[in-house]
């Protein structure tokens, strides 16, 4: 495969005793910083498919009370 320009002349910069520029780079330019801080909406309706356990869903479950 062949070099592209930019590194050719980052190694030119080495050979000729200069700093190469890739040690400028930041140690957080290769990290991943992107986090969830909250859930993403297939998540919340993935939960709310799961459980199903509100307690207003089934009012009319066919039960009664009666106290005497």
């Amino acid at each position: 495969m062949t070099k592209s320009k930019a590194k050719k002349i980052r190694e030119k910069l080495t050979r000729e005793g200069k700093r190469n520029p890739e040690e400028n780079r930041s140690p957080f330019a290769f990290t991943d910083m992107r986090t969830r801080k909250t859930k993403t909406k297939k998540d919340l309706l993935y939960q709310k498919k799961q459980k199903n356990h509100s307690p207003y869903n089934d009012i009319s479950d066919g039960s009664f009370f009666i106290f005497i």
